[in-house]
């Protein structure tokens, strides 16, 4: 059984993800914003806590809680994210200011604050849910400067944490996913039908954070169906 830590869980590819997780017999630690999703679910391997990505204090709790029920992590999964999809020269400060605080800020500060738990009897595998519109040399889309630029980071985070934990028994890696019907993607651009489905994208995770880390540390992959 794996002791398992997942961001962002109550809906989309990070609630299906749980679902998996689950379903093998792993336990799982949801530290995730909004709880009432995860209520319907009874299983004893679940724990839930309420989670504010934006606060030091919020993710201190966080990180308190997870320490007071397991003495190890296996896998940590960043999959929280903030997406506003709004024209560079009219976003607000607090709108840039929350994208970074959840996709850049809690990934950099919960890593740390939870790193005692990690690699002490094998290998742990800590994952960034970060996208194409990061990825270098891909596609751009206007109205994303925000959230594309913080993905961008997120990429560079996983390479400078890769290299600071090469001595720690920890792999760090970044998958950078394509679009998926979440309901993220449907607030921001409505109509858009994507190829992919949350369970889909989730499936490919679940394999990944068993067993990527065998392959890969500080590696940045493309999870794409469409190109460039």
């Amino acid at each position: 059984m794996k002791e398992v830590v997942i961001t962002g869980a109550s809906r989309g590819i990070g609630f299906e993800t749980v679902r998996l997780f689950l379903a093998q017999g792993h336990r799982v630690f949801c530290l995730t914003r909004n709880i009432d999703a995860l209520q319907n679910i009874r299983q004893e391997n679940l724990l839930v806590c309420a989670t504010d990505l934006t606060s030091v204090e919020s993710m201190n709790a966080a990180a308190a809680f997870v320490r007071a029920h397991t003495q190890r992590i296996d896998v940590l999964i960043h999959n929280a994210g903030s997406l506003v999809n709004q024209p560079y020269e009219t976003i607000r400060y607090a709108d840039l200011e929350r994208v970074y605080k959840v996709n850049v800020f809690a990934p950099y500060y919960l890593t740390q604050q939870l790193l005692p738990l990690m690699g002490i009897h094998s290998r742990t595998h800590v994952i960034h849910i970060s996208s194409m519109g990061g990825f270098q040399g891909s596609a751009k889309f206007p109205g994303l400067t925000a959230y594309s630029s913080s993905k961008a980071a997120v990429a560079g985070l996983t390479e400078c944490l890769a290299e600071e934990l090469k001595d720690s028994n920890v792999s760090v890696n970044c998958l950078a996913i394509g679009a998926v019907q979440t309901e993220m993607l449907a607030e921001a651009f409505p109509g858009y039908v994507a190829p992919l489905t949350p369970m889909q994208m989730a499936e490919y995770i679940f394999e990944f954070a068993l067993k990527g880390h065998q392959y890969y540390n500080g590696k940045i992959l493309p999870v794409s169906s469409s190109t460039p």
